[in-house]
């Protein structure tokens, strides 16, 4: 569980989020992006610890490792607290990447989910250009040879913030067909690279933003314009939606 001075990385980032407009305004774009792709019926929050998801989804059970009074529940994504089937639709956002033992979310994702129920998160995208802004300008590590397929037990004392910014990359792009093999109930149904200059300029959770809030919604739709032709050389994040089969 949580220690101190990961609660208060939790209240930096939820304060960070009400002072920053035009952070809302790019995770809000995402948030849309990740409501669209949902399918009707129950929706379950992993990792909702600066409490975002509701303004898109109201009724959205959220759930983190940490305690905070806006969450429903507190619990492990490793192993999840409800029955088989319990939700249509789990959606995390820049949660994925900090799990130990990511394969042991993913098979309890599958016993939770019925036929047809969906994984939906977006992730840190490994690019050319992303990969040097993340290893040079960014506090979470990237570890290209890490397995993120790996069966370990988590270690309960671990630090919930740990990360591998490498991981969403590596196993839903680099080793498909090792996902399709070890893990079948899911389908990858889309992979989809996002997000080329404006999150960068908005600096992210920390203090400084180059983004002005008002430039953001054009600024969004010149990237969208730009992302066939750029999103292989700069995308900085991934919409990952899995369907189980």
């Amino acid at each position: 569980m949580a220690d101190a001075a990961s609660e208060r990385t939790l209240l930096e980032h939820r304060n960070a989020w009400l002072d920053k407009p035009s952070l809302r305004a790019v995770y809000h774009d995402l948030y849309r992006r990740m409501a669209d792709a949902m399918v009707p019926g129950r929706t379950l929050e992993i990792g909702g610890g600066t409490g975002n998801l509701k303004t898109f989804v109201p009724d959205a059970v959220s759930t983190d490792i940490q305690l905070a009074s806006w969450l429903d529940v507190v619990c492990d994504a490793h192993v999840l607290p409800f029955p088989e089937s319990a939700f249509d639709n789990i959606v995390m956002f820049d949660v994925f990447h900090h799990l130990e033992r990511p394969r042991l979310f993913l098979e309890e994702a599958v016993r939770i989910l019925p036929r047809g129920g969906r994984v939906i998160m977006v992730e840190p995208a490994m690019t050319p250009v992303s990969t040097f802004f993340y290893h040079h300008f960014h506090p979470e590590p990237v570890d290209m040879d890490a397995d993120p397929f790996a069966v370990a037990e988590p270690d309960p004392d671990r630090d919930p913030y740990d990360s591998n910014q490498a991981v969403p990359s590596l196993m839903f792009q680099q080793r498909k067909a090792r996902l399709a093999s070890e893990l079948p109930d899911l389908e990858l149904k889309a992979c989809k690279k996002l997000s080329l200059f404006v999150y960068p300029l908005t600096g992210g959770f920390r203090p400084w933003s180059l983004m002005p809030s008002s430039l953001v919604p054009t600024l969004l739709r010149v990237e969208d314009a730009l992302l066939p032709i750029l999103g292989a050389l700069m995308a900085f994040r991934i919409l990952i939606v899995l369907e189980r089969r």
